[in-house]
Order: C-alpha cells, then sequence, then structure tokens
C-alpha cells in the first residue's frame, strides 16, 4: 500500500497545486521515497531567496483597492494563511500557491535603497503608500532582514505618508518610528484580526501572532496615539462570521479608531488550498462554508466582478454587510481615520547619498 502524504507541520498548504504558467506538474511518487525523505515532507524547510530588485513600488488601479501604490519588502509569506489571496502571485516566479508560498521566501534586500531612490525622483508626487498589500512586511523574517524598518526609517526621513497593513504583532518593535510619525500626521497601522479563537487562528494563520497579541498590539500602538484600525478579513461565512461583533468590541477597548472587513474569495489556486484545509476541518465544516461562500459568489468561490469581489452578493452577503454596519456603528469604529498630511514631503537623499539643492 502507498504510504500516506505526510501532513507538514505548522503549514497552512499541505497541498502544491500545479501551477498554472508551466506545463509540466510533478507529483511525489510516496512509494519510492525512504523514511528521511517523508519526514522531510512533513517538516518542510523554510528557504529565503534573496534578490536585488529593479523596483519595489507596485501601482494599481482597481477602485475595490483603497490605496494606488504598495510596497512590498517580501515575495511568499510565512504566515501560511489557508486563505490568502496572495498566493498565486508566486506562481509568476515559477513556484506553486501552496507549500512553496509559504516555504520559499523571496526577500528583496535593496528595498530600502528603491524606495529612497523612488521617492527622490522629481516625477514622484506625493500620495500615501500602504507597506503590504500582498504579503505581510512584518511576517516572522523581518526579525533578521530588518527591511519593513528601514522602509519606515526612509518613509519618516522624507515625511512620506504610508499605510502598514499586518497580522503580526511585530509591528510593536517599530513604535520608536511609528510614533514619531504619528505626530507628522504620515502613518496609519491596520491589524488584521480574523478570530479571537487561538486554537481556530492557529490551525487557520498557523505562524502569525495569537488574537491576544493582536490586540496588544493595537494597545500599544494606540497608547502611543498611532491610529490605529482593525481589519476582519476576510469574514469566511459559517466560520468566523459570528465572531464580528465580539471582534470590533475587543478591538475597540484595545484602542481602535476604526474598522474594516471584506469577505472571502478564493481566486485561482487559493481555491483547492483552502478547500483542503476546510477538508481536514470535518466534511460537515466544508459543506456549511464553501455552500455559504458560492451562494455569495455566483455558485463559484471567487466573483472578479468589481464593487463585489471584495463583499459578495445576495441576501447571506447583505445580512453579513449589514451586521457588521451596525456593530461597528455600535462600537464607535465608523469613523474615518486622521487625514495624512502631504505638505511636509520633502525627498530624501538618493541611495547614492545625494539630495537636492533646491
Amino acid at each position: 500500500m502507498m504510504p500516506k502524504r505526510p501532513s507538514p507541520h505548522g503549514r497552512g498548504a499541505h497541498v502544491e497545486p500545479p501551477n498554472r504558467f508551466t506545463q509540466r506538474h510533478v507529483d511525489r511518487d510516496l512509494d519510492a521515497l525512504d523514511e528521511d525523505e517523508l519526514a522531510a515532507l512533513e517538516h518542510p524547510q523554510t528557504q529565503y531567496i534573496t534578490e536585488r530588485s529593479g523596483s519595489i513600488v507596485s501601482e494599481n488601479n482597481s477602485p475595490d483597492i483603497p490605496f494606488r501604490y504598495s510596497v512590498n519588502p517580501y515575495r511568499g509569506c510565512l504566515h501560511g494563511c489557508s486563505y490568502c489571496y496572495a498566493r498565486p502571485t508566486h506562481e509568476y516566479l515559477g513556484y506553486n500557491a501552496g507549500l512553496d508560498f509559504e516555504t520559499k521566501i523571496v526577500v528583496k534586500e535593496n528595498a530600502p535603497a528603491l524606495f529612497r531612490d523612488f521617492l527622490n525622483a522629481p516625477r514622484w508626487s506625493p500620495e500615501w503608500i500602504s507597506l503590504s498589500g500582498a504579503t505581510d512586511c512584518y511576517q516572522p523574517c523581518e526579525r533578521r532582514y530588518r527591511l519593513t524598518r528601514g522602509l519606515l526609517e526612509v518613509a519618516l526621513e522624507a515625511r512620506q505618508p504610508v499605510g502598514v497593513i499586518t497580522k503580526n504583532a511585530l509591528v510593536t518593535r517599530d513604535l520608536d518610528l511609528l510614533a514619531e510619525m504619528a505626530t507628522l500626521r504620515v502613518v496609519h497601522v491596520a491589524i488584521s484580526v480574523t478570530t479571537l479563537d487561538a486554537a481556530l487562528a492557529r490551525r487557520l494563520e498557523p505562524r502569525t501572532s495569537t488574537p491576544a497579541a493582536r490586540l496588544r498590539a493595537m494597545r500599544e500602538l494606540s497608547a502611543a496615539r498611532v491610529p490605529v484600525m482593525v481589519m476582519v478579513a476576510p469574514i469566511i461565512p459559517g466560520l468566523n462570521d459570528s465572531e464580528v461583533p465580539a471582534i470590533l468590541a475587543a478591538a475597540k477597548e484595545a484602542g481602535a479608531a476604526c474598522a474594516g472587513w471584506t469577505m472571502l474569495r478564493l481566486p485561482g489556486a487559493v481555491e483547492p488550498v483552502f478547500l483542503d484545509w476546510l477538508s481536514r476541518e470535518g466534511e460537515e465544516r466544508r459543506a456549511r462554508v464553501e455552500g455559504r461562500l458560492r451562494d455569495m459568489h455566483g455558485g463559484e468561490t471567487c466573483d472578479r466582478r468589481f464593487g463585489l469581489r471584495m463583499s459578495g452578493s445576495g441576501g447571506m452577503a447583505e445580512q453579513i454587510a449589514a451586521m457588521f454596519r451596525l456593530f461597528r456603528r455600535r462600537a464607535g469604529l465608523d469613523r474615518p481615520l486622521p487625514e495624512f498630511d502631504y505638505s511636509q514631503f520633502r525627498r530624501p537623499k538618493g541611495s547614492d547619498g545625494q539630495g537636492w539643492l533646491f
């Protein structure tokens, strides 16, 4: 009998879906592997692949995304969230959106220098820039590489407004920079909280900070007068939608000033990764969650239409949206964060050390 494929310990994805851009896909012959090779599948090692990128600021024109520009110092994400919409971006690198996404982390080692040159360019007219947007800028390897801190140092020097998006309490390591930027009104921090259930979070988002640690980070940021919002993202119908009132109440108590949300969507290769995770949670749970998800995405697991893909459509989607608005208002989280101040922007020195004369 062929041995059962070992479950990767501490990983969100237990599958390796085919890369849509490659013609060949390799399935391991488990019967041909020895004990050491099978053990390696159970404990896959993380690889860090450094690169010197040619650019660092991405631009999008999606009406569903609140920012036009974003910076992602890492590609792939060790957090391993089974639902992560960014997984298919790893396919552009020749990897798969499953295990590869969370075990092959590309580190853009020259990100701060590129960011400095971008802000130094005469064509740049300041708009706010999101730190993250695809993968988490405070994923665990940030402790080692400190690229996000380098980006914040450049932003502070330039008085460039940035919005940080993370689900990792590591953000408080940089409280010195964030507090100073907050006094200049050039920073917001959004912290994602998907559930308050620590056991569920460990299965769903295996290498993120615990829910309690994220709330603690909100308290520390708020105490330092850094504007903080909570993102209930994604809302997974039949799994965490009933937690929305409690999450909002806990975030308010922790000092959050406003709240946002998105509905779960499973674009491309995210679908097999997340549905496999659901199956491991039990067929009853899979049937409930998948059925409700398809109900609000027109029979699919992802509605690609602008204006609907982040929120869904139909009666259940409308009920969840109405519930969120109600409890957001009750918690006093329905006001926007303070506006950014663009008047202080000043071009930083370039990476060659040269500044502007005028």
